[in-house]
């Protein structure tokens, strides 16, 4: 039995499985196979109470807290009999029947009290003290939460104690003393918020100092050393201070009262669109709640906002709604205030029998609530002096100073004046109320008669209205043709301002394009006009020397050292010529769409090799020394032939202007993503001016060849195609000048 019990309580506690009627069913059922009188039975009814505590069933709820508290207290457990008698007075408090939860409240602390449970003491006490400030006995409250706050401190319970401090202070509001009130709202705040600020406390007591500091009269704000001025910016402080708590730990029902007050609020200082979001929200948190005052009260706030407004239907159906709440859970003063808006709506339509309909509800409810008042006033009156009392023996116990018991005494004696005075305003509101019913009743008649000539006057200008509705119609139909006329005009010309537009900004575009292609064959046209005169003149050369050297040949009467030296003269013009011609055809060839590179991932230093050797036989005729002092197995993605065509090009240069006994080097780099090859030699360098031109965007220098150091010629070709080619490649090439002396060149390639 034990066994399943705790899987009854484990399922309860962590799932919620089935219908309330199920689990219910299912407790019952355990209850009857337990035929022990022990400790196991005892969790089992306590379990079968609770059940029909959360299904609302109090006839069942009472049976089977009966039957705890006497088994109980025949096992002599009496822990289970003081939750039982706990529990019934928190759900007696919660139905306001408080003579019954009072009697439960008083037996729970009793019995907690003979088991030494001194916690669960105080926590009794603390909500005898919330009891008794709603009766409201405020003598008895302050009594209890003395009671509270005694084992609180001899516990070391800081935070109930502050929950104590909460309850004074709201019988200090209730009693008209701001000032004091405040006093023990900042002490309750102070222990809540030494931990932090997101304490449910933290959000009640923020939002009750917002209230004390709205709700407070200039005086009382002076006694507090507040200017008037300043009670509008400190409420919405703590009002918001209270809102930011309340929302970090999710509490929806302290978010709606927040949200309602803030709505006050705004509402008193003109800002209409805030407070309207406000009431709203405060509405829509409050309706999925089980507190029907709230949700009752925040239906009058935004319906009387409504009213204010003159947006009447729904302030009508806001109005009806808080009505019907408060009639049907007995909650006087909302039913009170929303029949008096009900009224005020009403006569705003000129509906005066539903007015004045709304107008004796609220005076029916008014006496109701002045009879019942006027019945507990001289109890209330006496409870107040006992209050002044017991707060002087309280504060007497602080060690509050002769001083100040003197001040609280006068105090009391003007709370006294108060109440005579409360005595003739009451008097005063009765005639005033009287009055008031007599001259609606006045004016309902003369309304009456004033409605019967106005429909008689209406109907004789019925006619000419429907006459003059007559012409307004055809006007208006003319109108709306002209208007439609309009807009189809308007709307075709924006569609060819738009079709204009763009055709200009097309045309803007095709003159750019054309501009550039514009330039671009012009640099064409250069480039071409420079290889021709490269071509005839540079080729016509070699071409008659061989014509020279074969006449030489058909004689036959040349010597062998004279035909050994034209022959070697020969050579070097054809070599000449040949390179001219290979590299002028490469050039040619990257000029024509379609020719685009193979790129492959290749070994840089292999092809560098293989130019080298090709080029060997030219440097040692200087004595020059190439060094490739690439790492083997650098990999970068370049097209084989045109590489090795730029290195060669490159290196020929500087063999070209490097004096006998240099030396070239070639170099490379390895970065994140690219590779950077750098050619450098020891020759007679470039010029800062061939450097600048060489690495402006449009570069071109066909025909710009000069001699070499042993008078070599150049092709004029090979700059411009390494150029050429490095960008098809899609890298970079610059050159510049060694600080140790000749020229570099500096390829970047991607790997």
């Amino acid at each position: 039995m034990l066994f399943l019990l705790f899987l009854l309580l484990c399922t309860a506690g962590f799932s919620q499985v089935g219908a309330p009627q199920k689990k219910l069913d299912s407790l019952l059922n355990l209850n009857q196979k337990n035929l022990k009188s022990d400790s196991t039975k005892i969790k089992i009814l306590t379990e079968v109470y609770r059940q029909y505590m959360r299904m609302k069933n109090v006839e069942k709820a009472e049976e089977y807290i009966d039957k705890t508290i006497r088994l109980s207290h025949e096992k002599n457990l009496k822990k289970f009999s003081a939750i039982a008698y706990y529990r019934r007075g928190l759900m007696y408090h919660g139905r306001s029947e408080y003579q019954k939860a009072e009697e439960n409240y008083q037996n729970a602390v009793n019995e907690y009290a003979s088991v030494g449970n001194l916690d669960m003491v105080a926590g009794t006490y603390l909500n005898l003290g919330a009891l008794y400030g709603s009766i409201p006995d405020y003598v008895k409250s302050l009594e209890v939460n003395q009671k509270a706050i005694a084992i609180y401190e001899k516990m070391g319970n800081e935070v109930d104690m502050a929950s104590c401090y909460t309850n004074i202070s709201t019988i200090y509001q209730r009693l008209g003393n701001q000032s004091q009130a405040l006093v023990y709202m900042n002490m309750a705040l102070k222990i809540f918020t030494k931990d932090g600020e997101n304490s449910r406390g933290a959000a009640v007591v923020y939002g009750l100092i917002g209230s004390n500091y709205f709700e407070a009269s200039d005086r009382e704000l002076v006694e507090m050393n507040v200017m008037p001025s300043q009670k509008i910016k400190l409420a919405l402080t703590y009002y918001n201070k209270s809102l930011k708590v309340s929302e970090s730990i999710g509490d929806l029902g302290l978010i709606a009262t927040v949200k309602r007050d803030l709505g006050d609020l705004y509402s008193s200082t003109g800002q209409k669109d805030v407070a309207l979001k406000s009431y709203q929200k405060s509405v829509e948190l409050n309706k999925s709640g089980e507190d029907k005052e709230a949700y009752a009260a925040s239906l009058y706030a935004l319906g009387n906002f409504y009213q204010k407004e003159n947006d009447l239907e729904n302030a009508i159906t806001l109005l009806n709604s808080s009505l019907k709440i408060a009639e049907d859970n007995k909650l006087l003063d909302i039913e009170k205030q929303s029949a008096l808006g009900l009224s005020a709506v009403y006569e705003k339509l000129k509906d005066y029998n539903k007015s004045l309909a709304y107008y004796r509800q609220y005076i029916a409810v008014r006496d109701k609530i002045f009879d019942e008042e006027k019945e507990k006033e001289i109890t209330r009156r006496q409870l107040q002096l006992d209050f002044g009392i017991k707060e002087r023996d309280y504060l007497l116990k602080q060690k509050l100073t002769e001083g100040e018991l003197k001040r609280q005494q006068q105090e009391l004696e003007l709370k006294r004046q108060q109440l005579v005075l409360s005595d003739k305003e009451k008097a005063l509101d009765l005639l005033t109320f009287q009055k008031a019913k007599a001259d609606l009743d006045i004016q309902r008649l003369a309304q009456d008669n004033k409605f019967a000539k106005a429909r008689f006057e209406a109907q004789l200008a019925s006619g000419v209205k429907d006459k003059q509705i007559s012409k307004q119609v055809q006007q208006i139909k003319f109108d709306s043709r002209i208007k439609l006329f309009l807009t189809i005009a308007t709307i075709l010309i924006l569609i060819i301002a738009l079709v204009i537009f763009y055709n200009q900004r097309k045309t803007k575009r095709l003159n750019i394009i054309i501009n550039n292609q514009k330039r671009e064959l012009e640099q064409l046209s250069k480039v071409k006009d420079r290889i021709f005169s490269v071509v005839s003149h540079d080729m016509r050369t070699p071409v008659n020397s061989l014509i020279s050297f074969m006449q030489l040949l058909e004689g036959g009467n040349i010597e062998q050292e004279k035909l050994k030296r034209y022959a070697v003269s020969l050579k070097n013009n054809l070599t000449y010529t040949s390179t001219m011609m290979e590299n002028l055809l490469n050039w040619a060839a990257s000029q024509m769409q379609g020719f685009n590179p193979y790129l492959q991932s290749l070994d840089i230093c292999e092809l560098i090799n293989e130019v080298i050797l090709s080029l060997q036989h030219h440097a040692n005729e200087k004595s020059l020394a190439i060094e490739n002092l690439v790492p083997a197995k650098t990999f970068c993605k370049v097209d084989s032939n045109m590489f090795m065509l730029v290195i060669r090009n490159i290196v020929s240069n500087a063999i070209k202007f490097t004096p006998n006994g240099g030396v070239i080097t070639i170099g490379a780099i390895p970065t994140e993503n690219t590779l950077e090859i750098k050619i450098s030699d020891t020759g007679i360098g470039l010029k800062s001016a061939q450097i600048e031109h060489f690495n402006q965007h449009g570069y071109s220098g066909v025909g710009m060849s000069t001699l070499g150091t042993n008078k070599e010629k150049g092709t004029g070709l090979g700059l411009l195609l390494s150029r050429t080619f490095i960008s098809l490649m899609d890298g970079e090439i610059s050159a510049g000048i060694n600080l140790t002396g000749g020229s570099y060149f500096k390829i970047t390639l991607k790997k």
